[in-house]
């Protein structure tokens, strides 16, 4: 697939600060691209850069194949872009608002410009909400608007800052599916802090750390790439359970986590067909063992921006 945003080595510092260091990206056309880490990671640095609005200290970084430097104003003409806590005219209607910022894009005949800003408007709902003052939006509908503006150039590429942050899960839910319903049209590059919404939307995934590139793929391969792991709660005899599982030769680590009524017992396999034939059937048959909620454990993405923050 082709490529819209690519970095090498792309670097800020501030004074003696280095917020961003050498980073290396690959973004492709129509992806969902969930960007992450904690405050301070430097999440915010690199939209800034991507967007022109401050310039690298080392590295380069191009968009659509331009130089973020030299090609930002031709760059910035395809990029539709959200900030985190979108600011509008309140006494403008959503109509209003989105007709308004058509204008800036497009020079054809008003009846081109309706048409455009009723499909943004049908896109994230806000049909029957049109024509109401925006000082009666709810936090929802602020950023489905938002979303609407970003969307209505046309653009080839959103960004779009703490999308969801700042929602109910129903807001986040609406948000998500709009997002969706975008990938159809163009590509987006976003920051969050909700790790189970990148979880459901994004392709790929990067975690940023320390302004560090700390894990960078595909979501499904960093995932798998944690490990089979079975879990079950024990009660009983949880050091015979521990040393059963650990003498097995697919075992590769077993861990104990003490509960109120029992034990839950983690155990990380090199073979799940070995594990899935065996495992369960090796600790019942131990009459000093009563074993519960077995089953294999999902990987969340969550565990692995634990381990990566936690050091």
């Amino acid at each position: 697939m082709s490529t819209v945003i690519q970095t090498n080595g792309l670097s800020k510092t501030f004074g003696d600060v280095a917020a961003l260091k050498a980073v290396d990206l690959n973004v492709t056309k129509h992806a969902i691209f969930g960007f992450l880490g904690p405050n301070g990671a430097g999440k915010t640095t690199l939209m800034k850069l991507l967007l022109g609005l401050i310039q690298p200290t080392g590295g380069r970084a191009t968009i659509f194949g331009k130089d973020i430097v030299t090609g930002s104003v031709d760059i910035r003409s395809r990029i539709g872009y959200l900030p985190q806590d979108p600011r509008f005219y309140e006494f403008m209607t959503a109509r209003q608002t989105l007709d308004f910022t058509a204008k800036f894009f497009f020079t054809g005949p008003q009846s081109a410009i309706d048409q455009r800003v009723n499909e943004m408007l049908d896109l994230v709902g806000l049909a029957d909400k049109a024509d109401r003052p925006i000082k009666g939006f709810s936090g929802g509908e602020r950023q489905r608007l938002g979303l609407a503006q970003a969307q209505i150039n046309y653009p080839d590429l959103l960004i779009l800052d703490e999308p969801a942050a700042a929602l109910d899960p129903i807001g986040r839910r609406d948000v998500l599916a709009i997002m969706e319903r975008l990938r159809e049209h163009t590509t987006i590059f976003y920051s969050t802090h909700i790790l189970d919404d990148v979880q459901q939307v994004s392709d790929t995934v990067a975690i940023l750390n320390k302004g560090e590139l700390a894990a960078y793929g595909d979501i499904r391969t960093l995932l798998d790439g944690q490990g089979v792991v079975f879990t079950m709660d024990i009660q009983g005899n949880v050091a015979q359970a521990q040393a059963i599982a650990s003498a097995q030769p697919w075992v590769a680590a077993v861990e104990m986590v003490p509960q109120k009524q029992s034990t839950q017992m983690l155990v990380t396999v090199t073979d799940e067909t070995a594990a899935q034939a065996q495992l369960l059937r090796l600790l019942m048959a131990d009459e000093d063992l009563v074993v519960s909620n077995y089953g294999r454990k999902t990987a969340e993405l969550e565990d692995i921006f634990m381990s990566i923050v936690e050091g």
